[in-house]
């Protein structure tokens, strides 16, 4: 029999490309009697068939256009290629997304009612508050008791949401 199988079953148990997979000049003949993805394992764990280590890009290039940009090189007009809305980023999603966090946090303490949330998350949504703090700013002068005990809370909850995921 020939090395083809027992290449790519290796291939397969160790998630790697046929081209990586090597096997030890002693242990061909072995290798070419394999018949079963079994076979293959116990090479495998015996440490006659091997992949090579993966390789890595060099981030070094990656790295000196990083410091380029940062001193405002390589961003000038002929660079661009989107819009200036395009090339802004998400900011709308990422002030949207806390201050939901924020408010299904207050609701999950028990500080506010189903209604009152409901008109917050239509508040939020119609982009009514300008940041979070705005947000708790306009709970507190609606009377929602929102100390700094409870927004202590409200900030290690979210934080802790974000850890798990």
């Amino acid at each position: 029999m020939s090395i083809k199988f027992t290449k790519r079953a290796a291939a397969h148990i160790l998630k790697r490309g046929e081209s990586a997979i090597r096997i030890k000049t002693g242990s061909v003949t072995d290798a070419s009697n394999a018949l079963t993805k079994e076979d293959v394992r116990k090479l495998i764990s015996s440490g006659a068939v091997y992949a090579l280590k993966e390789k890595k890009n060099l981030s070094l290039n990656s790295k000196k256009l990083k410091k380029l940009r940062s001193e405002g090189r390589r961003r000038g007009t002929g660079r661009r290629k989107g819009t200036r809305k395009a090339r802004m980023g998400r900011r709308w999603e990422k002030k949207v997304r806390s201050q939901r966090n924020l408010l299904k946090e207050v609701k999950k303490l028990g500080l506010i009612e189903n209604k009152d949330y409901n008109s917050y998350y239509r508040h939020i949504k119609g982009n009514m508050y300008a940041t979070k703090a705005t947000l708790i700013l306009h709970m507190k002068e609606a009377g929602i008791k929102l100390g700094d005990s409870e927004l202590k809370k409200i900030n290690e909850a979210i934080a802790a949401r974000y850890r798990r995921e």
